[in-house]
């Protein structure tokens, strides 16, 4: 089969898209004819060596797929032959990844795609919408009339978050250009802040008087000392981008308000989190509540070139590789 797939850790570089063999399910395995697969920032973690996970050379690259059920193992009920589904978690962990041809995926990992998606849109939302989901709900414990404060608000996961947290009756504040301000309005956003405005914090404080429930930055700059000063008592921060960031953890406001900042990564979710993030994401896709708001597919033997222009901040939206004609 033809796959993406690395021999070593490093740059773009060392990316080779040729044959290798086509994997084999296990019992409670699914082998899933690849459609579509997405390029996610954290490829380019994984295959660079920043973040340091299990890699089997050679190493097929890619979380995401969308794809349709090719054999299911007796042990992976539910799943028939011609069925339509989609990942996320793959290419970490150990686990091989989505940039092929065909791949194994376990079947706690799989879930069907809702009748009518369209691939390409479901593979660009799979990551960053269950990314937001777990980081609302799951890490951040929204609750119906809270405040929430999403930094990064237009952007893949900003985006996805604003809408869920709209849907679940938060009041939300989002952060973004100003030229993003309808976007983020449209999303659901009760207000929206310019986040190149000098005045910043104060103009979110104004948004949300009564301290922010809720603290998202989606972007990873992580101000730290900013986000605690917004917060109601009990709020709480989930710290979920910036790799390299390395902010001041203000730790007397923090404890005198009760609140907290809480790490998180799609990649340490467990299936069980993972299925309730993905039942959310096919109701959105169900009821056309998100589209990814722009999408560049390229062929898979692209896949460095969209290393590449990811590492570069070349991408505004979403990078989906076609992997065959079923992602049409």
């Amino acid at each position: 089969m033809q796959a993406a797939y690395i021999e070593e850790l490093g740059p773009p570089d060392v990316i080779r898209v040729g044959e290798l063999p086509p994997p084999r399910p296990g019992p409670c395995d699914v082998l899933v004819d690849v459609g579509a697969t997405a390029v996610d920032p954290v490829d380019t973690f994984v295959r660079s060596g920043a973040w340091r996970t299990p890699v089997p050379f050679p190493f097929v690259i890619g979380r995401d797929l969308v794809g349709t059920v090719a054999e299911a193992g007796p042990g992976a009920p539910g799943f028939r032959p011609g069925d339509r589904v989609w990942c996320n978690s793959l290419g970490h962990g150990g686990r091989q990844g989505a940039a092929a041809e065909q791949a194994v995926v376990a079947a706690d990992r799989l879930y069907r795609l809702p009748e009518g998606a369209d691939a390409v849109d479901a593979v660009a939302l799979a990551h960053p919408a269950a990314t937001a989901y777990l980081a609302l709900f799951t890490h951040g414990r929204l609750r119906a009339g809270e405040t929430v404060c999403v930094l990064g608000a237009a952007g893949n996961v900003g985006g996805a978050a604003v809408v869920m947290a709209a849907q679940a009756g938060a009041r939300v504040v989002a952060v973004a250009s100003d030229r993003d301000a309808a976007y983020c309005r449209a999303l659901g956003a009760r207000h929206v802040v310019d986040r190149h405005d000098p005045d910043l914090p104060a103009l979110i404080r104004a948004a949300a008087p009564d301290g922010v429930d809720l603290h998202l930055d989606t972007s990873g700059h992580n101000d730290l000392e900013a986000a605690v000063a917004l917060l109601a008592p009990r709020g709480r921060v989930v710290v979920m981008a910036g790799l390299g960031t390395r902010p001041v953890l203000p730790v007397g406001p923090l404890y005198l308000r009760g609140a907290s900042v809480t790490g998180f990564a799609l990649s340490y979710a467990r299936t069980d989190e993972l299925a309730e993030a993905a039942a959310c994401v096919n109701r959105m896709l169900t009821e056309d509540l998100l589209r990814p708001r722009a999408v560049v597919v390229l062929p898979l033997t692209a896949t460095a070139e969209a290393h590449r222009r990811l590492e570069r901040g070349e991408v505004r939206g979403r990078l989906v590789l076609r992997v065959s004609a079923s992602a049409d």
